[in-house]
């Protein structure tokens, strides 16, 4: 596969931007990958790593030169990397992120950028609940779908250079309006994420179910609730705290939903109980229909069998 970018700077070298750094030198997608984060530790781990090629402490000195630029940042800090790497981009450089909204990261970050520069938020729909720059792998974007939402009047050849990348990583690319793309995460990412937040923190909080309780009986449905409960605690409170009002939508048409199961269990309507269920089993069914997932019943199972 051909080099896409002659230099490349990512800046913030977590999950997403560390498997983006493997993904380039894997396919050989950049000539020149430099990598900034405001950690030494964490640095000193990317270079011991290999992710890169430069690195610095700076995001200026890391985007000078730059053909493309992926801010790989806690939604909350995207106005400031914005302002500090501004005076240093060179015109023609594309600019992207990677954050889960997009409406406020395109308020913080649109405002500081030169003219001649191509802004173009985007989305890539992956993950694990690990972090940090040993937490990225090969492979994390395949199959998986990557939303741009370039501002209006963004230059249609940068919108589609950076379609190109993300598909030759092995995503899936769509365009959307960015408050479009908040108001669809809310329910698909965010509301899941805050539900299981919550219902782990409630049984900590439970004092008639100790810890050693909880843990012993995890193989329920309470382990998959676990498994995002462990998302990194940073980027959620920013998510939550820069798409707050689609979040919030979402948050009353839960409850109003959850009340209305909390009567048919009350009345022992059966009847509604089920129709639910089946509902939303079929959705399950479509989402492995779509190759979002898989049937193979694993979910760590295999795992921890692996160690008796």
């Amino acid at each position: 596969m051909s080099v896409f970018f002659d230099r490349v700077a990512l800046v913030g070298i977590g999950l997403i931007g560390s498997s983006i750094a493997r993904e380039l030198k894997h396919l050989k997608l950049a000539g020149h990958i430099a990598i900034s984060t405001r950690s030494a530790e964490t640095l000193k781990r990317a270079e011991e790593l290999g992710l890169g090629d430069s690195y610095t402490v700076s995001a200026a000195d890391a985007v000078r030169d730059a053909d493309l630029v992926i801010v790989s940042v806690p939604v909350g800090a995207s106005g400031a990397v914005a302002q500090a790497i501004a005076p240093h981009l060179k015109a023609g450089a594309i600019v992207t992120d990677v954050g889960s909204t997009k409406a406020s990261v395109i308020a913080q970050m649109q405002p500081h950028m030169p003219a001649g520069v191509h802004f173009i938020p985007g989305h890539p729909i992956a993950g694990t609940e690990h972090s940090g720059p040993d937490a990225g792998f090969v492979g994390l974007f395949k199959g998986r779908w990557c939303i741009l939402t370039p501002p209006e009047g963004s230059d249609a050849g940068a919108v589609a250079r950076l379609r190109a990348l993300w598909e030759a990583m092995g995503s899936r690319v769509d365009e959307m309006d960015a408050a479009h793309h908040d108001k669809v995460l809310a329910i698909v990412s965010h509301l899941p994420h805050i539900i299981a937040y919550n219902i782990v923190g409630t049984a900590d909080d439970l004092e008639t179910v100790t810890e050693s309780e909880v843990i012993k009986y995890s193989a329920s449905g309470f382990r998959d609730f676990t498994r995002l409960a462990a998302s990194d605690p940073t980027m959620w409170r920013d998510v939550c705290l820069h798409n707050k009002d689609a979040i919030l939508e979402m948050l009353a048409r839960f409850s109003e939903d959850l009340a209305y199961l909390q009567r048919a269990i009350r009345w022992g309507d059966g009847d509604k109980l089920f129709d639910l269920f089946a509902r939303t089993r079929a959705i399950r069914r479509s989402i492995i229909e779509a190759g979002q997932d898989t049937a193979k019943p694993d979910f760590g199972r295999m795992a921890a069998e692996e160690k008796v």
